[in-house]
């Protein structure tokens, strides 16, 4: 099981990216725990600097960028 983390603080963007993520977990039929991680002293311990960051079985794949399901699944992989 994928354990994927949204790193932000609750903006649209942050929200956008949890969608496009379980989007693109379930049409690669992955399965997967997804959690929020919305403290900035939480986000800061992974070395993110800009949000929304995806966070993958705890590797930060992606920080400061809104991608789409397209985008994403190949970070699942």
């Amino acid at each position: 099981m994928k354990k994927l983390q949204i790193l932000g603080t609750g903006c649209a963007k942050c929200q956008a990216l949890t969608k496009n993520t379980e989007a693109a977990a379930k049409a690669l039929g992955v399965p997967y725990e997804l959690g929020k991680v919305t403290e900035i002293p939480a986000i800061m311990k992974f070395g993110v600097m800009s949000t929304p960051a995806l966070v993958v079985d705890g590797v930060v794949k992606s920080q400061g960028r809104l991608l789409t399901p397209e985008q994403i699944k190949p970070l699942l992989a």
